[in-house]
């Protein structure tokens, strides 16, 4: 299976940490921030990534080169103008041949890859989302689950009025192709803004895996959040 991790996005929020480098280029314990994400990639054995670029690119690409050196053939989608998480999907359809895990490269898992592609498996939806529990969900997309998992409802950055679950799109996916053709070719398209409510809207089956504490998600938005991760480390994923 392939995987695109998105990493176009210039940090703003995390400056000025970011004004020389890409936000996925932020250090922790010693590695960058997608350097953790291809490695467990790769431990996963998703060896065939692609990766799109917009703000200080080279700063990514000095650093990885073809992947070599992690056992990973990455490629690269060079953006001239940030074309939204689905749209930078879209521009690169030609890269995927099957279902393949679209990560956002700028927060941290250990979403176990092998029990989400069992599940989207045996789900046969054209969506599988990693969902993670999270007390705060105003920056977050929140999701509503049926009995079966199924995704029945979905709101990007809810208001205190709107909030009606604390599972969160941890983005992390697993699309069947088709998804490609139903991505607006126009605009900047946003997967949790606007292809996800409207393939809910038009009846496609989508569907929340949920992650166990263990596998986690740790959100990178702020300096704040930052340095809540920096203190807590990495350690306090499972294994």
């Amino acid at each position: 299976m392939k995987a695109m991790i998105l990493a176009a996005g210039p940090g703003t929020r995390l400056r000025p940490l970011t004004e020389n480098i890409s936000k996925c280029m932020v250090v922790i314990e010693g590695k960058p921030i997608l350097e953790h994400n291809i490695d467990w990639l790769v431990r996963n054995q998703v060896t065939d990534i692609m990766i799109n670029l917009n703000y200080l690119p080279e700063t990514i690409t000095r650093y990885f080169g073809d992947g070599s050196k992690w056992g990973a053939r990455l490629t690269y989608s060079l953006e001239d103008e940030v074309l939204g998480t689905a749209g930078g999907v879209k521009k690169v359809s030609w890269f995927f041949d099957g279902p393949f895990i679209v990560w956002y490269g700028d927060n941290l898992s250990r979403c176990r890859l092998d029990a989400l592609r069992k599940f989207h498996i045996t789900k046969q939806g054209l969506v599988t989302m990693a969902v993670s529990y999270r007390p705060d969900v105003s920056q977050s997309g929140i999701v509503e689950l049926d009995s079966n998992d199924r995704i029945t409802r979905f709101v990007e950055k809810p208001a205190a009025g709107e909030v009606f679950s604390n599972w969160v799109n941890a983005g992390i996916y697993v699309l069947e192709p088709r998804v490609l053709d139903l991505i607006p070719a126009d605009g900047k398209p946003d997967f949790g803004r606007d292809v996800f409510p409207a393939l809910l809207k038009n009846g496609e089956q989508l569907y929340g895996y949920r992650m166990s504490e263990a596998e986690g998600l740790k959100w990178i938005d702020t300096s704040a959040d930052l340095e809540r991760v920096r203190q807590a480390g990495l350690r306090t994923f499972g294994s």
